[in-house]
């Protein structure tokens, strides 16, 4: 297969521009939605939100990082719209779930729904890793997309949905607690 041209090489590099503006943007507002509203909770010294707040760090961390390797792995030309409007997605996503922090069921309702829409995310990617594999030139190449593609389906096919199983059992633990709690209340006062 041919080298890419230099014109091929600096539309990659714009679209890799764009790409990592496009995730510290969006990162940076999903930060400020976490920010603000942990900062009302603090003042109010709601302490028990914390956790939440630790927990939105570290999407904030999971996504940014994820989002960076991603594009020094599989981002080139042409700019791949649909690819970003999930990256613009998932930043709303964040930004509504920081918005519950002082909500543990909300909170876990909302992680679920986001996590759906990473989840879809990395399913709509394949396609980018497809792409890059077809276009590949050497075996250096090769092998790297074929670890992007190991990793691809191990967070499709295995880490995600574990993700979706441990915050659907959390709610079927809060919905249960919320069902016995006014046993537990009457049980207490006939002893």
């Amino acid at each position: 297969m041919n080298p890419p041209s230099e014109g091929r090489r600096e539309l990659d590099s714009v679209v890799i521009n764009v790409e990592l503006t496009l995730v510290s943007i969006i990162q940076g507002v999903a930060l400020f939605f976490l920010t603000d509203n942990a900062r009302a909770l603090i003042s109010t010294r709601q302490w028990g939100t914390f956790p939440y707040v630790a927990a939105g760090l570290c999407v904030i961390f999971i996504f940014w990082s994820r989002s960076i390797i991603h594009t020094f792995t599989l981002i080139k030309w042409p700019l791949e719209f649909g690819h970003n409007f999930f990256y613009i997605a998932c930043a709303l996503g964040e930004a509504i779930l920081f918005s519950r922090l002082d909500s543990p069921l909300a909170w876990f309702q909302l992680s679920a729904a986001y996590a759906g829409i990473v989840w879809l995310l990395f399913i709509y990617d394949m396609r980018l890793i497809h792409a890059r594999i077809a276009e590949s030139r050497d075996d250096s190449e090769r092998a790297l997309y074929a670890r992007a593609m190991s990793d691809q389906l191990l967070n499709i096919r295995l880490l995600v949905p574990l993700l979706l199983v441990f915050i659907g059992y959390l709610f079927y633990t809060s919905r249960y607690f919320t069902a016995i709690a006014p046993l537990l209340l009457r049980s207490r006062r006939t002893n």
